[in-house]
């Protein structure tokens, strides 16, 4: 499933009309029968349905709806909000249809009449405004919104709920606050934003007939699904051996926290790497091999000086490295040198992160790929924004560090981003509050570290490991846990599950 901004919906939009010859009004017909079809499934035709329409293709999808609804059986009364004039094109086409059919069309002017109206509807169906949305919403639609958003009945919106924006990094001024929301073909991106997406309710997307080379042409993103990871995930030759399935290192876990490396380590073994080194600091070592029995040990004399030329000459055998797991955030010459003297694919996390940033500008000289795995905060430290702004703008955030140092970016949230260098974008969205917890994030690092070894393409590999992390929580707590009982040491174990579902 493709998630979209506005613009590139309008231009896929256009394709499926000048490349497919698919006529605009064809179209908006397939997606009000499409979402009254839905309507049909969930509310009984004794419901009263009030259709509330504004100019444009969204007030066009309002009156195929009211159709539809009134065909099957539907008390249906249609409210128009902006004047005859503003009502072109397709809409004005659907609209006639709809008046050949039925009276109940009312031209409604300010919102005291709108809520005089719609107190005796079960259902409001809100197809006021669309997906163009960038600005304050003015008078009377505002106030109109408003009224809305305070009746106690039921809220459908069309594609989008009016008054928000499609596309990230755009404040709310007022919205529709819909229960359901019916998204017209792809969802829009702020369907991912933690501060948007609670406008849309419950939502799904309906499909309208765009040709799938539409989005091939003018789509970056994409929502990561189950089919998705069995497409890509790797199968194991029965030939296999330890070696060929990946040797990676974790390194990590300061006196205080030697459980975060055990974490990673414990993680990385279980998402099938052949053999797993860690490298710590030598106090940990007792706590550390007892709890992780099968990874073998690099013992370091401390996590912030720089590498000895045996440290290095033993960490040419590895495939892949994480780093940053308990690492404490003191200054360290560790992490330059990892960037600078190993070309291997290296995974930085956690408090590395803080000792990354003063090393960006060296990033690109690292000639094996880069992946960074923030959460919001550690974002917000190395952009110089605010964690709200990185909630805001997650997508555009990302993509625009990603694009600049040439890395790729793993942005940990409900929605996680995955970006690649290119500007490409993955959302995986399995996982539950059951990972708010500590340690949660260190187990993913472990997993993706399997997964950089074992795949050929990395934006799949990042996607499908943050999808075995985040289904392992939802399975555990489908079954015997709940999202205030779950631990990071389960989240390890449930992946067996993932697996057997992935066959």
């Amino acid at each position: 499933m493709y998630i979209v901004t506005a613009e590139e919906m309008y231009e896929i939009d256009r394709y499926a009309i000048e490349k497919g010859g698919i006529e605009g009004k064809i179209l908006m017909e397939n997606a009000g029968s499409q979402v009254a079809q839905r309507i049909i499934q969930a509310y009984d035709t004794n419901r009263k349905m009030a259709i509330v329409v504004g100019s444009g293709n969204n007030g066009g999808d309002g009156f195929v709806i009211a159709r539809y609804l009134a065909e099957y059986g539907y008390d249906v009364s249609v409210f128009q909000l902006v004047p005859d004039h503003k009502i072109k094109g397709d809409a004005a086409f659907h609209k006639k249809l709809w008046l050949n059919m039925s009276d109940k069309l009312t031209h409604v002017v300010d919102s005291n009449q709108l809520k005089r109206r719609l107190v005796d509807f079960d259902v409001v169906i809100d197809a006021i405004l669309g997906i163009g949305v960038s600005g304050n919403i003015r008078e009377p639609i505002r106030n109109m919104i408003d009224v809305i958003n305070h009746l106690h009945i039921k809220i459908i919106s069309v594609d989008i709920p009016s008054g928000l924006p499609a596309n990230d990094g755009i404040e709310v001024d007022l919205a529709i606050q819909a229960d359901q929301t019916y998204i017209i073909e792809a969802p829009k991106e702020t369907a991912f934003c933690e501060e948007t997406s609670i406008y849309y309710g419950e939502w799904e997307t309906v499909k309208i007939g765009i040709p799938t080379a539409a989005y091939a042409k003018n789509a970056s993103k994409r929502n990561w699904s189950k089919a998705n990871v069995q497409a890509t995930f790797p199968k194991r030759s029965k030939y296999a051996h330890k070696g060929s399935n990946g040797k990676g290192l974790v390194i990590g876990g300061q006196l205080t926290m030697p459980g975060a490396i055990v974490l990673a380590a414990r993680a990385a073994l279980r998402s099938g790497a052949g053999l797993i080194t860690v490298a710590t600091i030598k106090e940990n070592l007792p706590i550390v091999s007892t709890s992780c029995i099968e990874a073998t040990y690099h013992l370091l004399p401390n996590l912030t000086d720089r590498l000895t030329d045996g440290d290095l000459e033993a960490f040419e055998k590895i495939n892949a490295i994480a780093v940053g797991m308990g690492i404490g955030r003191e200054e360290s010459q560790l992490l330059s040198d990892l960037i600078e003297n190993l070309d291997k694919p290296l995974l930085i996390d956690a408090d590395s992160l803080y000792q990354l940033k003063p090393l960006l500008e060296t990033l690109k000289q690292h000639e094996a790929p880069i992946v960074i795995t923030p959460h919001y905060g550690e974002m917000a430290m190395l952009t110089d924004t605010t964690i709200p702004e990185v909630k805001r703008s997650p997508f555009s955030i990302s993509r625009q560090f990603a694009v600049k140092h040439q890395v790729y970016v793993v942005l940990k949230g409900k929605h996680t981003v995955i970006t690649a260098p290119n500007g490409k974008q993955i959302v995986s969205n399995q996982g539950n509050a059951g990972l708010a917890k500590g340690g949660t994030g260190d187990v993913l690092s472990g997993i993706l570290l399997t997964m950089i070894m074992q795949h050929e393409e990395l934006l799949s590999a990042l996607a499908n490991g943050c999808y075995l992390h985040g289904k392992s929580a939802d399975y555990l707590v489908d079954d015997n846990h709940t999202e205030i009982d779950l631990l990071a040491t389960d989240v390890i174990e449930g992946l067996s599950q993932v697996f057997r579902t992935l066959s």
